[in-house]
């Protein structure tokens, strides 16, 4: 039976022809065992394990020289477990600006809260870093367009984290699209559900002693502490988080953008609300996003408090087109069926029951893969899967998602650069205040 590593070590990413089984052996004899790229993780939860775990899948050619996190608490336990997973304990920081100035540091991981991702990849950058950021890349559009600059004014790889980027059959999926597997494809319905808890009413709070809680809010204008913020509850406030559309809704929409071969849609409307309970909750639990390109659409649906599925899946797209449609898994899974005009299923194709999709320390082939793509860009300039140049378009879509449904109205939209028109109010949503002296800059 062959187990995650091996098939990670022996899968091709399809029709396109590029090996993603060039991970840990291959690499290790590309380059040497001593000449591994040092990478530091920012932000030790859980897409912090994600990221150890797919560093550790490529260890002939990655080292994790660096962990980093502003809750001690969180520090101390990844730390412990990073040595019990790497056999070698790296170094801890609480602060990133000192881990900047460390010269043997090639790459950052940034898994910290939404509003930390666009400045600290940018700082990243500055300092000379490659960058793997999660999605989403940005907190607002215009730190997402300042992202895209900044790489290419500093001319070092973004990765963004949308790592179904680098699942084979999901590759594969998409090139049978391209050439014409369903026809012409026109129309995508994606969606999201699960089956969230209410996070109450905080409270005002001391803020816990191994949180630094000037660091944590760093580029956000200062708040008080409440105790149902940190340390994941901050996703469901506008001034740190960006709901579900950009906590989930990016992978879906950067993928459906991928099938239909499309950027910025000319408009966008969202309608929805938080209909399930009353908590401090400010984004909606149910959302209906609709984007329009004329001669194709893109949907997405999210109910992040009722699990019912659509065909089985708690999240995924179907694709389709003018002879058929194809279901591209989107909910741990790396598959996709085939289905014909009239909606008979044609074929399933799959990964192995028995390789399992993610766990917690083991990590995921999807982000395994998609390091793995970083580190050949880094070291062989193989083309990045999911360059911030492309990820940072869905992001765009999902952040403007969040403005029509708070303004309730449809936006339209400049298909060049995402840009709001005619709209001043709406265009004023762009960007956002930042605390005096940690507003990301060129």
């Amino acid at each position: 039976m062959v187990n995650r590593r091996e098939f990670l070590n022996t899968a091709a990413v399809g029709a396109a022809g590029l090996a993603i089984s060039a991970t840990a052996k291959s690499y290790g004899q590309i380059i040497g065992s001593n000449d591994r790229l040092n990478f530091a993780i920012i932000g030790l939860r859980w897409r912090g394990y994600a990221h150890l775990a797919g560093l550790k899948a490529n260890k002939d050619a990655a080292r994790v020289s660096y962990v980093c996190d502003v809750d001690s608490n969180n520090l101390s336990k990844f730390a412990g477990i990073a040595e019990q997973q790497l056999g070698y304990a790296p170094a801890t920081e609480k602060d990133f600006r000192h881990l900047f100035q460390q010269k043997d540091l090639d790459a950052v991981t940034i898994a910290t809260p939404d509003h930390w991702h666009a400045p600290l990849a940018i700082a990243a950058l500055q300092a000379g870093k490659h960058v793997y950021v999660e999605k989403p890349c940005a907190h607002n559009p215009a730190e997402g367009a300042l992202l895209v600059q900044a790489q290419q004014k500093y001319q070092k790889h973004v990765q963004q984290g949308t790592q179904q980027r680098s699942c084979t059959h999901t590759i594969e999926a998409i090139d049978k699209i391209h050439n014409g597997l369903i026809g012409r494809p026109y129309f995508v319905k994606a969606w999201y559900t699960n089956t969230r808890k209410g996070i109450g009413f905080g409270k005002d709070a001391p803020v816990p002693p191994q949180l630094d809680w000037d660091l944590w809010q760093g580029p956000a204008p200062r708040r008080q502490y409440k105790d149902n913020i940190h340390p994941y509850n901050w996703h469901w406030f506008k001034h740190w988080g960006t709901g579900e559309a950009g906590n989930n809704g990016t992978h879906n929409i950067d993928l459906s953008r991928w099938a239909l071969g499309v950027d910025f849609p000319q408009s966008v409307v969202a309608t929805g609300g938080r209909y399930q309970m009353k908590d401090d909750q400010q984004f909606y639990d149910s959302l209906a996003v609709n984007f329009d390109y004329g001669d194709k659409m893109i949907t997405w649906e999210s109910r992040s408090c009722n699990g019912m599925k659509y065909l089985d899946r708690d999240a995924g797209l179907v694709v389709m087109g003018t002879t058929g449609s194809v279901l591209i898994y989107g909910d741990g899974g790396d598959g996709y069926e085939v289905f014909d005009l009239k909606g008979n299923r044609t074929g399933v194709f799959k990964l192995d029951d028995s390789i399992p999709f993610y766990n917690k320390l083991e990590g995921d082939i999807a982000t395994d893969a998609h390091f793995a793509n970083l580190i050949a860009a880094i070291r062989t300039g193989e083309k990045l899967h999911a360059p911030i140049s492309e990820g940072n378009k869905a992001v765009t879509m999902m952040l403007l998602s969040n403005i029509s449904w708070e303004l309730n109205r449809v936006l339209q939209l400049d298909q060049q650069d995402g840009k709001i028109l005619h709209d001043p109010q709406a265009m004023k949503m762009w960007g956002r205040e930042y605390e005096k002296g940690w507003a990301p800059h060129l």
